[in-house]
């Protein structure tokens, strides 16, 4: 069916601008590229170099604690005590012994003094009690020695055994503190990596919203020219329409489609 004679006039001019619109070629650099694509946020830049500058921050603590593991290995054993003896040990116990043996003197002396006064002083019962005497003073200052010697052991030993708990204890700590920097040091990394994703996806989003409008923008000519075909078949009765439907309901390249295909409809009424 031909257009009518008070459509030609408009059909010409559609196909004019038609002709120029399809001519002019999309600028498609308006719409994509990596301008679209957002960039690593700067938390997430964070979390990168958090976790490179923390790789291995907690091996100092792994060290301290096996060199605490050799420490309490010279704190067992037979020998351990011995450091821990006291160096002032030998001075006590002679001076100790000093005094023992003046008191011991006096007690001789007293024997003496004793055996005189009752005309025994060198006979056998004379005698016989300094020999009692001595023996016993001889038992007494040994037995002094044992228990001062026994003293000092035990109380090396003690030292010796809290020095072994207290090296034990400190490795646990600094075992404690090498797991505790791992985990929040893999805390922290963690927190900021979905922090900046986070921020990464807003961008993202708000990119791709710039994105689709500048696309609508560059095909807008497209959908324009399909409403103005649209139009003019209408009028013109008889002639089948141009299809056309909204952008947000079809993407610009297939609305430019269908605008191209009505146009070449139409240009055949025109023309043909």
């Amino acid at each position: 069916m031909a257009i009518p004679d008070y459509l030609q006039d408009t059909a010409k001019d559609f196909a004019k601008q038609a002709t120029a619109t399809y001519s002019a070629p999309i600028d498609t650099s308006k719409f994509t590229g990596s301008q679209f694509v957002a960039g690593e946020d700067p938390m997430q830049t964070s979390a990168i170099n958090l976790a490179t500058s923390g790789v291995g921050s907690y091996k100092p603590y792994l060290t301290a604690a096996q060199q605490n593991l050799t420490n309490m290995g010279g704190l067992t054993g037979a020998t351990a005590y011995q450091p821990f003896m006291s160096p002032y040990q030998t001075d006590v116990i002679n001076t100790t012994f000093s005094e023992f043996d003046r008191q011991a003197q006096k007690g001789i002396n007293t024997l003496g003094t004793q055996a005189v006064a009752s005309g025994n002083f060198g006979g056998g019962r004379h005698g016989v009690a300094e020999a009692e005497y001595q023996s016993m003073s001889d038992a007494n200052r040994a037995a002094l020695q044992a228990s001062m010697l026994q003293q000092g052991f035990g109380n090396a030993q003690t030292a010796a055994q809290q020095a072994f708990g207290n090296q034990q204890a400190l490795g646990a700590g600094q075992l404690g503190l090498s797991n505790f920097q791992r985990q929040g040091l893999g805390a922290d990394v963690n927190m900021y990596g979905q922090l900046g994703g986070f921020r990464q996806g807003i961008n993202q989003a708000q990119l791709q919203a710039q994105q689709q409008a500048a696309q609508t923008a560059a095909y807008e000519p497209y959908g324009r020219l399909s409403q103005y075909g649209t139009g003019i078949t209408g009028l013109a009765g008889g002639m089948a329409p141009m299809q056309y439907q909204a952008p947000q309901q079809q993407s610009p390249f297939a609305q430019a489609l269908g605008t191209a295909m009505g146009v070449g409809g139409l240009f055949g009424k025109i023309y043909g």
